[in-house]
């Protein structure tokens, strides 16, 4: 019993756990966060707390249920149900949600995930740079670190970027530590810059502007920034990608305007189910507009369309619900906890910045598609409730059962 115990208050965390934690350690390599994935829902029914699910999470497991059921209407009802089966496959990494929360439990346990995730971060940021430094980092070569895509490389750089801002401006550190993640945030911030991939930037900047506002201690995390973001416009291929944002004549921009117009003909045509998963490609040049720079693309460059177009708008709503869910839980417990003074006010706000930050990359990216990315997205979809300690959570439960 006193075992159990101590595991719950996050003081000697189970098995399970770092089974669960290393799937998010090992993103650096597909392949081996998958088998951590795999060996954590294999050994779940011996680690897991089936009768303790954290207070307010069963309405995101509810959103996922109904994510889940829309997804196996899509596929039946799919154009090509064979082609479409392999949709299936995300239910692997949906079961991070709740195997996070069956097996992490308390701020401890919460807090300690998420700085050696942030280490890995910065981990791979520095292999990225040595890439950049080795390849002269231009648009023919843009680094990636040790991932299968640049894209995967900056939307991982992203979120970590806000954990970690998220901890300098919202949790004590001793002044060794604080040099510590000055260094990190240089890492990190210089390697995302060195990707060239503008949507993450613009997540970033959206993330760290809602960090920045809600905190009372701005300028040493502003000072590092600007310096980074100085040294990084000398730098001509930055100062092109930064110019080209707003610009519609760039290329890419345009051919992102013919996809959402390709995507929306597929929504209209198939509001209820989509076309189907993994169809978008196949038959994307069926929707192609005239004028578009490319006659084939992977996915249509925006989570939201992407999501309508292959499987319809309530599988859209579902995925918004479960957003919804997550971030409403976030910013009411920061505001119930007295915000600066809360225990737990940087893992919340680097839920809530993190979500936002996601989200907002994804109206230029489908990375809710991009496996390595979507398991970040997963752990901040629950950080606000696996990160409440038994303590908190009957403290909070009153107002927050209103």
């Amino acid at each position: 019993m006193s075992e159990s115990r101590t595991s719950i208050d996050g003081e000697r965390p189970a098995g399970g756990y770092w089974l669960y934690a290393s799937h998010l350690w090992l993103l650096f390599s597909i392949a081996l966060s998958n088998i951590a994935l795999g060996l954590t829902l294999l050994s779940s029914p011996w680690t897991g707390r089936w009768r303790s699910i954290p207070q307010g999470s069963g309405r995101l497991l509810l959103a996922l249920t109904a994510y889940v059921l829309l997804l196996t209407g899509s596929i039946f009802f799919s154009y090509e149900s064979e082609t479409s089966l392999s949709g299936f496959g995300e239910l692997f990494n949906l079961t991070a949600i709740p195997l996070g929360l069956l097996l992490v439990r308390g701020t401890r346990q919460t807090r300690r995930l998420v700085d050696f995730l942030i280490l890995t971060s910065v981990m791979i940021a520095g292999h990225g740079l040595l890439q950049y430094w080795v390849s002269q980092g231009d648009m023919a070569h843009r680094i990636r670190g040790p991932l299968s895509h640049y894209m995967t490389f900056a939307g991982i750089l992203m979120i970590a970027n806000l954990l970690l801002m998220a901890r300098i401006l919202h949790h004590p550190a001793s002044r060794r530590q604080q040099l510590w993640h000055a260094l990190g945030l240089v890492i990190i911030n210089g390697a995302l810059l060195a990707s060239y991939t503008r949507s993450a930037w613009i997540g970033m900047a959206v993330g760290a502007a809602i960090l920045l506002l809600l905190s009372a201690q701005r300028r040493r995390v502003v000072l590092v920034a600007t310096v980074v973001f100085a040294a990084a416009l000398l730098l001509a291929p930055v100062r092109q990608r930064v110019s080209s944002i707003a610009d519609l004549n760039d290329p890419s921009n345009y051919d992102r305007i013919c996809m959402a117009k390709a995507g929306l003909m597929m929504i209209a045509e198939r509001p209820l189910f989509g076309i189907g998963p993994n169809l978008v490609d196949e038959r994307y040049p069926i929707y192609r507009h005239p004028s578009a720079p490319r006659y084939w693309v992977p996915h249509l460059h925006n989570s939201f369309i992407q999501i309508a177009a292959e499987r319809g708008l309530p599988e859209l709503l579902a995925y918004g619900l479960l957003m919804l869910l997550s971030l409403t839980a976030a910013w009411k417990r920061y505001r119930h906890e007295g915000r600066q003074h809360s225990h737990r006010a940087d893992l919340l706000l680097s839920s809530l910045a993190g979500l936002i930050a996601f989200n907002v990359a994804g109206l230029f990216e489908h990375n809710w598609g991009d496996t390595e990315v979507q398991r970040l997205a997963l752990f901040l979809l629950i950080i606000p409730f696996i990160s409440d300690s038994p303590a908190t959570s009957q403290r909070s439960r009153p107002p927050l059962d209103r």
